[in-house]
């Protein structure tokens, strides 16, 4: 379809306005449960309902979104290299195999598309979790355990529509890990702060934020020895990989470390 598609209103970065600027309570029992991470599952009492991959992409777009699309972008950008036409009648056959099964799937009471009210989408669980992290509001009774921030979005998927998602979402767990470990530290539980650093270093190697939280954990913890050890480490990786020496604020972080170790001498 020819025609510019305006930008897609993102799940990490919207939320879905309610009547009185309240959001609505979540349902005790939803319909069904609707997996993105990790891979896509549609389950209904916990069993897996089979569909075919038009209807998946389908929920998966739609999912990505707390607002109803209107069903000329959902086109568009699902089948963007059809023509409108045959766009469109991609569309309708995606409907009609999404509303065959024993609970509907997709609201299509108007020109507007969304998933069917109680489908539980474990993506905007795990983004309101993360976002908690950040923010600061999860409180003090935190875990690793108890915040889904493992895995990727839809990884075997590589359209562009979720490239962007598969992002936004690897960097906002990536911010929430170090949120994480912070608190953790903060509340003096540093066994539990180091798995967290080293699970969003685990995630991205490369991250210098997420060394930086680490070294902070072992200088918490009083040991000095581990964060220095963990700093030499990453400064071979960053120099072999990218060629690059880690940034002013990291060495000024270990600079004071040295300098508070003479002083004991």
């Amino acid at each position: 379809m020819a025609a510019t598609k305006p930008p897609l209103r993102h799940t990490l970065s919207t939320r879905a306005p309610s009547e009185g600027g309240a959001r609505a309570p979540p349902l005790p029992h939803p319909v069904a449960e609707l997996r993105l991470i990790n891979g896509f599952d549609l389950l209904r009492d916990g069993v897996p309902i089979r569909l075919p991959r038009s209807v998946q992409r389908l929920l998966a777009f739609l999912a990505f979104s707390e607002r109803p699309l209107e069903r000329v972008y959902v086109a568009g950008t699902l089948w963007i290299d059809a023509s409108e036409e045959r766009a469109f009648a991609s569309l309708r056959s995606a409907l009609w195999r999404a509303n065959r099964h024993a609970i509907p799937l997709v609201n299509t009471e108007s020109s507007r598309l969304a998933l069917a009210p109680g489908i539980r989408v474990d993506l905007r669980a795990a983004a309101e979790q993360a976002r908690s992290l950040v923010d600061g509001s999860a409180g003090d009774d935190v875990t690793l355990d108890s915040f889904a921030l493992a895995g990727d979005l839809l990884p075997d998927w590589y359209e562009d529509w979720v490239l962007l998602e598969r992002e936004l979402y690897r960097q906002l767990r990536l911010h929430a890990l170090e949120a994480l470990a912070t608190r953790l530290t903060a509340l003096r539980r540093f066994e539990e702060a180091v798995e967290a650093a080293l699970t969003a270093i685990a995630n991205e190697p490369l991250r210098e934020s997420a060394h930086r939280t680490l070294i902070r954990v072992y200088l918490a913890e009083g040991n000095p020895s581990e964060a220095l050890r963990h700093y030499e480490q990453f400064r071979v990786l960053l120099d072999e990989r990218l060629g690059l020496v880690p940034s002013l604020q990291l060495e000024e972080l270990v600079a004071e470390m040295r300098a508070r170790s003479l002083t004991v001498r």
